[in-house]
C-alpha cells in the first residue's frame, strides 16, 4: 500500500481534517483523516474528491504527517510543510522535509497554555530536533532499508502491497514513536504513516569510460540509545550502542544503450549493487564524565550487565548482518586504552565464531595523515576472511541474478566519527572497484583511483558523509576532511580542525544537553506524561559563581576605559590601583572555584540525565575525579569514606 503524496489540511476550532492531493482507487479508496479536537480522537471518513472542501477558517499544504508527541499539556500534530527534492531512485523520489508546524490538539490551546514554562521547554525541544537533523522520505520508496533488506522483505515481489510503515526497519524509523498513535489506531491508517530517515542521503550521477551510472551513499542513523558525543557512550540494557549508523554505497546502472543518460532519471538501475557497513560505541559499559576539562574523566564500571548487553547487540548484529568483522581503531595507549582493552576482553568471553576482532593502530600505522596504509588493515581483514567480492548485487536485466552480502564490518573508532569515515570510506572504494569491474565500466586491472574526475566526485561525498554524521553526534564537522576531499592537507584545512576541535569543547560542555534532551524527547526515551524535567537545585552559591565571574571582567574593563580620572580617596592609589585589583582578584577566586566544581557546571540534560554515572563510586576504572569537589563523588570525601569503612 502506497502513501499519500500529500495532503490539504484544513482548520476550524473542533477539527483539522487532511484531504489527500491524490486519486483514490479499488485498493486504497479515497479517504480524509478527521482529527476530532473536542476528543482528541482520529477517524476515517469517505472524501468525494481531493477538492472536498470541510468547513474550516484557514488551510495550508502539507507533505507528510510526522506522528503525534504527547507533551505536558496538550498533544501536537507535526506535519511536513516544505520538502526539498534530493534525489530519484529506482523510479521514486527522494525529499528533504524542511519546515514544518505543530498543531495542538486540544482544541482550548491558547497562547497562555502554550506559555506555560514545561510545555514552552518541551516545544523548544521538538523544533530543535526537526531542525537539526537531516530528515529523508519518501512516498514509495523505503528510505529506511538497505537495497538488501528491501529484497528481503519483498519490495518489488509484491511486498510493495504491504504498507510502508510495516516494512521499515525499526531501527532507523526515526519517528515512530510519534507515528505509534496512528500504527495502533483500530482504523488502518496506513496511507496516512510517513516513515522518515535521520542521517546522510546523497545520490549522484557519475561517469567512468562515457558509461553513466548513479553512485549514492545512505547513512541511517539508529533511534535506539540517539545522543551527542560525551553524553550517550557504551551500551544499554538492550544491547543498543551509541551512535550507530548503518552506511550503504550503492550504485544503481543500466547496459549500454549507445544514448547519453545525464540525469537521474534516465537511469532505470537494471543493475543494482550496494555494501553496507556499520559503525557504533565500543560495545561495554563505559562513560566520560565532563568536567570542563579539554578531556572528560574516563569510567569504566564494573557492571556485571556488560557482557549480557554486549551478547544480545552482537545477536541482533550476526541477525541482521551475518558474520560481523570488528575493526577497533582506539589508542592501545594513554587515556583510550583501557576502553580498547574492555572491548577485546568482551569479544573474548563472548566467544562468539560469527564475531571476528580486528585491532589497528590506527594513530601509529598512519602517521602524518599517511592514511592509505589503512591498505594494511584490508590485507589483514583480508587474511581472517573479509572477502571485497561480498556485496549485495541484483541484475534484473532478463533472468534476474541476485547476490547477498553476508557479513559486515564494523568499525568504531572513540567517537565513532573521524577514524572510523576513513576506513569505512577506504573499504568503500575497494568494493566499488569490484562492482564497477563487474558490469564492466572499468577493466579488470583498471581502478577508480585512476580517474581524477571521479576520485574527486567519491572522496566529495565521503566527505559530506564524514561532516553529517559528526554533526549529529559532536556539534560540528568532522576533522581532515581537507584531506578526504582533496588528498592533501591544507594550512586552512589545519585551523578549520583547530576551530572545530574549540567549538566542539564548548557545545561538548554547554550545550549538548539541550540536545541530548531533544533527542529524548523526540525518540521516545524520555515520557513527558511520567516525568518532569530535572530543576536546577545547585547552591545558591554555586550558581552565583558564574554571574560573579562575568561581573567582575566588567568592572575590570570599565575602570580601564570608562573612568580616565579614577577618583582616588586613599593615597595607596596613586601606586596601587585597588578598584580593578579587587574585581581581578574576585574574578580569579570564581574561576578557580568553578573549575574545582567544574561538574556542577556542564550543561547537563534536563530530561535523562545520567545520575547514576555521574556520582558512581563503585569498582571499575577511572582515569581520574576533576572537577568534583562538593559533590558525591569528591575525591576527598571518598577517601574519608574509606578511612572510616
Amino acid at each position: 500500500m502506497s502513501l499519500w503524496a500529500g495532503f490539504t489540511c484544513y482548520v476550524s476550532p473542533n477539527t483539522y481534517t487532511f484531504v489527500p492531493s491524490g486519486c483514490g482507487d479499488a485498493q486504497r479508496p479515497l479517504q480524509k483523516l478527521v482529527i476530532d479536537r473536542k476528543l482528541n480522537a482520529l477517524s476515517l471518513q469517505p472524501a468525494l474528491s481531493s477538492g472536498d472542501v470541510p468547513q474550516h477558517d484557514k488551510q495550508f499544504i502539507v507533505h507528510g504527517i510526522l506522528g503525534i508527541a504527547k507533551l505536558h499539556t496538550t498533544d501536537f500534530l507535526i506535519v511536513v510543510t516544505n520538502r526539498k527534492k534530493v534525489a530519484h531512485i529506482l523510479g521514486s523520489n527522494i525529499y528533504l522535509a524542511t519546515d514544518f508546524r505543530m498543531l495542538p490538539l486540544k482544541n482550548e490551546a491558547n497562547p497562555t497554555l502554550l506559555r506555560h514554562p514545561i510545555e514552552k521547554r518541551l516545544l523548544g525541544l521538538i523544533k530543535e530536533s526537526l531542525y537539526s537533523g537531516p530528515l529523508y522520505f519518501s512516498y514509495e520508496f523505503d528510505v529506511t532499508s538497505s537495497l538488501q533488506r528491501q529484497v528481503k522483505t519483498g519490495a518489488g515481489m509484491g511486498g510493495e502491497h504491504v504498507p510502508m510503515w510495516k516494512r521499515a526497519d525499526e531501527r532507523f524509523f526515526w519517528n515512530y514513536h510519534l507515528q505509534e498513535p496512528l500504527m495502533r489506531h483500530p482504523e488502518d491508517l496506513s496511507a496516512f504513516i510517513l516513515p522518515v530517515m535521520f542521517g546522510f542521503l546523497e545520490v549522484k550521477v557519475a561517469s567512468i569510460h562515457e558509461r553513466a551510472f548513479v553512485l549514492g551513499l545512505i547513512a541511517r542513523r539508529s533511534r535506539y540509545r540517539a545522543g551527542t558525543r560525551y553524553f550517550s557512550r557504551g551500551i544499554d540494557e538492550r544491547g543498543h550502542v551509541s551512535n550507530f549508523n548503518e552506511t550503504e554505497q550503492f550504485v544503481l546502472i543500466d547496459p549500454p544503450t549507445g544514448s547519453a543518460q545525464t540525469e537521474m532519471e534516465d537511469i532505470e538501475g537494471k543493475a543494482r549493487m550496494s555494501f553496507v557497513q556499520t559503525r557504533g560505541s565500543v560495545p561495554v559499559v563505559w562513560a566520560e564524565i565532563n568536567n570542563l576539562r579539554y578531556k572528560p574523566d574516563l569510567l569504566i564500571p564494573d557492571d556485571p550487565r556488560s557482557l549480557v548487553c554486549a551478547k544480545k547487540h552482537f545477536d541482533e548484529q550476526v541477525a541482521h548482518y551475518g558474520k560481523n568483522y570488528l575493526v577497533n581503531l582506539v589508542n592501545q595507549s594513554g587515556y583510550e586504552k583501557p576502553v580498547k582493552e574492555a572491548y577485546e576482553r568482551t569479544v573474548q568471553e563472548l566467544g562468539n565464531p560469527l564475531v571476528q576482532y580486528t585491532y589497528f593502530d590506527f594513530h601509529h600505522a598512519c602517521k602524518g595523515m599517511k592514511f592509505d596504509n589503512v591498505r594494511l588493515l584490508i590485507e589483514q581483514l583480508e587474511r581472517e576472511g573479509l572477502n571485497p567480492h561480498d556485496y549485495f548485487s541484483l541484475d534484473t536485466n532478463g533472468a534476474p541474478r541476485l547476490q547477498l552480502q553476508k557479513s559486515v564490518v564494523r568499525t568504531n573508532c572513540m567517537d565513532c566519527l573521524d577514524r572510523t569515515n576513513v576506513v569505512q570510506s577506504t573499504l568503500a572504494r575497494l568494493v566499488l572497484n569490484d562492482q564497477l569491474r563487474s558490469v564492466g565500466v572499468i577493466g579488470m586491472t583498471d581502478k577508480v583511483e585512476d580517474h581524477p574526475k571521479f576520485l574527486h566526485l567519491f572522496r566529495n561525498v565521503w566527505a559530506d558523509h564524514a561532516d553529517v554524521i559528526s554533526k549529529a553526534y559532536s556539534g560540528t564537522g568532522a576533522l581532515k576532511t581537507d584531506f578526504t576531499r582533496t588528498g592533501k592537507r591544507s594550512v586552512e584545512g589545519a585551523l578549520q580542525d583547530g576551530l572545530n576541535s574549540l567549538t566542539r569543547y564548548v557545545k561538548n560542555n554547554f550545550f549538548d544537553g539541550s540536545r541530548q534532551d531533544a533527542y529524548d524527547l523526540f525518540t521516545g526515551a524520555w515520557i513527558p506524561a511520567a516525568q518532569t524535567p530535572i530543576e536546577d537545585e545547585r547552591p545558591w552559591l554555586v550558581r552565583l559563581m558564574p554571574w560573579l565571574f562575568v561581573l567582575s571582567l566588567f568592572f575590570i574593563a570599565s575602570s580601564f576605559l570608562l573612568d580616565a580620572e579614577p577618583v582616588r580617596p586613599y593615597k595607596v592609589e596613586s601606586v596601587f590601583p585597588l578598584f580593578p585589583v579587587v574585581w581581578a582578584a574576585l574574578a580569579i577566586l570564581s574561576l578557580v572555584y568553578i573549575w574545582q566544581h567544574g561538574v556542577l557546571y556542564v550543561g547537563w540534560p534536563t530530561l535523562n540525565r545520567p545520575v547514576a554515572l555521574i556520582n558512581y563510586d563503585g569498582p571499575g576504572y577511572y582515569s581520574g575525579l576533576r572537577g568534583r569537589k562538593g559533590t558525591p563523588n569528591d575525591p576527598k570525601r571518598r577517601q574519608a569514606q574509606r578511612k572510616v569503612q
